[in-house]
């Protein structure tokens, strides 16, 4: 799926461009964007525009499976979701918002766990939120401190979120270390944090790396950081499409806990928009 399916069309005024568009594309024709242009020196208005079936196809490909009912397992356990990517994407920020914001999971409790013990100050950061936002908060350091961590988180909260290391090439001992200390803690979610702003060949080689292997799981959601950082936010949905994961939240700013986002809806919103587009086309 790519945005090539979205269409231009130039008129004098909306009504005509979207009869034309209509008439293209068929009834169940959207307009995505729309742009006042200067043709010859009359003003006109031209639409972005995409069968609703193209972008029922996207939504398909975006849309995660929504929560359980019940977000503790039959057994008692939390459900489990771990951020995990790059150095700098956001993961700490991004794992503060979600644990802290009223809410986010319904009635269900929220919990942080980190075994991100290598970052200075990242554990003290994530600290200071769990304690303003009265959260409950666990370090882990070796694997055999997982199930004890996660008994007493259990005691209290339904949901876990789980912030990790960023990932180095220059460090495969530690990404080791790491990720067997994720698959002791077993998450039932993990999604690959990716900032916006990343070239898209790049984002695919990061995605690559945090696939699934025989000694270790892969990610199985994309969240988006620093979408407020992309100028009009082109090419953000073709970057998501581009890494084939289902993308729950995005998240736009540093505001903890309102910059973060559904993501399906907001990558809706900026498709059609390649990375190249001109500047001032605006959402319909």
């Amino acid at each position: 799926m790519h945005s090539s399916l979205a269409e231009r069309f130039r008129g004098a005024d909306l009504s005509r461009v979207a009869d034309r568009a209509r008439r293209t594309l068929g009834d169940d024709v959207m307009i995505l964007h729309t742009r006042t242009v200067r043709d010859g020196g009359v003003p006109m208005v031209e639409v972005l525009a995409a069968p609703s079936s193209a972008l029922d196809r996207v939504r398909a490909r975006l849309e995660p499976a929504p929560f359980p009912a019940n977000m503790r397992h039959a057994d008692g356990r939390p459900y489990c979701i771990a951020l995990v990517g790059p150095t700098g994407a956001g993961k700490t920020t991004t794992a503060a918002k979600l644990a802290v914001r009223r809410g986010m999971f319904g009635a269900a409790r929220p919990g942080l766990l980190t075994i991100d013990t290598y970052r200075v100050g990242g554990m003290e950061q994530l600290a200071t939120y769990a304690e303003l936002a009265d959260v409950p908060f666990e370090v882990v350091y070796e694997t055999r401190e997982v199930a004890a961590a996660m008994k007493r988180l259990s005691a209290t909260c339904d949901v876990i979120i789980v912030d990790t290391p960023g990932r180095s090439p220059a460090s495969a001992e530690l990404t080791e270390r790491w990720r067997s200390l994720l698959d002791t803690i077993a998450p039932d979610e993990v999604h690959l944090v990716v900032p916006a702003t990343l070239r898209a060949d790049l984002a695919v080689d990061i995605g690559r790396a945090y696939r699934s292997t025989r000694q270790h799981r892969g990610a199985t959601h994309l969240l988006l950081s620093k979408v407020d950082e992309v100028p009009r936010e082109t090419g953000i949905s073709d970057l998501a499409l581009s890494l084939e994961m289902p993308a729950r939240w995005v998240t736009d700013g540093q505001d903890v806990p309102t910059d973060l986002k559904p993501g399906v809806p907001r990558l809706l919103r900026a498709w059609g928009l390649t990375a190249d587009a001109e500047p001032d086309w605006m959402p319909a």
